[in-house]
């Protein structure tokens, strides 16, 4: 899983399924107060069916989106190209690949530099002829796969107390408290990625987290 998380999809594609799959969950598991109370074990049983089943089909929808993403990202890299080989003039080209390429050059390129590689990109592309559509390949449904696995092992450790704790109440605070430590372990670890603090990026991580589901269960979610 690992392997197909960071050689597949990029970090914050990651970072946002999990957390996706993690308030999800703690949307359930924390409104579920009241359905314990009342029904009890099998309370409890119901929301771990409905809480794991919930993840799935979302783990599903997103790595199908996954897929889409990947079409409408080729099929507009596409449309660009044919627009740079229909340019009238080499400068006119260039100016379609600087909207496009200038936000991540600008901060490491002079405008001198910026302009002599479009102005190569743009002859190397008028050379050659219209690229082919790419079909989706085996890479692509590895990141669709990966997609699911990230959204749906999120609930897998909620579910867990239910399994070991036959007291209900007691089993829907400990799932809760998993999930919130999760919360802040997310953050910790994907702060790896930044320059940010490792602790301070997992607090911010458990209080936002906990905010926007507390958001969620307000507005009926």
């Amino acid at each position: 899983m690992t392997i197909l998380k960071h050689r597949y999809i990029d970090p914050a594609t990651s970072l946002s399924e999990v957390l996706f799959g993690l308030i999800m969950t703690l949307t359930f598991t924390l409104g579920a107060g009241l359905m314990i109370q009342e029904e009890g074990r099998e309370g409890a049983r119901q929301l771990l069916i409905a809480t794991i089943g919930c993840n799935i089909a979302w783990g599903i929808i997103d790595g199908a989106l996954y897929l889409v993403g990947q079409l409408f990202d080729r099929g507009r890299l596409r449309a660009l190209g044919l627009a740079v080989r229909q340019a009238p003039t080499v400068p006119t080209a260039s100016r379609l690949l600087a909207g496009e390429l200038d936000e991540i050059l600008s901060a490491v390129t002079t405008d001198a530099e910026r302009g002599t590689l479009y102005g190569r990109i743009a002859e190397n592309m008028r050379s050659k002829s219209t690229a082919t559509a790419r079909r989706l390949g085996k890479e692509d449904w590895l990141g669709a796969w990966a997609s699911f696995w990230l959204v749906f092992l999120t609930s897998v450790p909620a579910a867990i107390p239910f399994l070991l704790i036959d007291e209900a109440h007691l089993a829907l605070r400990v799932s809760n408290a998993v999930l919130l430590t999760l919360l802040f372990a997310t953050g910790y670890w994907w702060s790896r990625f930044t320059l940010g603090k490792p602790w301070v990026v997992g607090l911010c991580f458990l209080v936002g987290g906990v905010g926007l589901v507390a958001a969620a269960i307000a507005l009926g979610g």
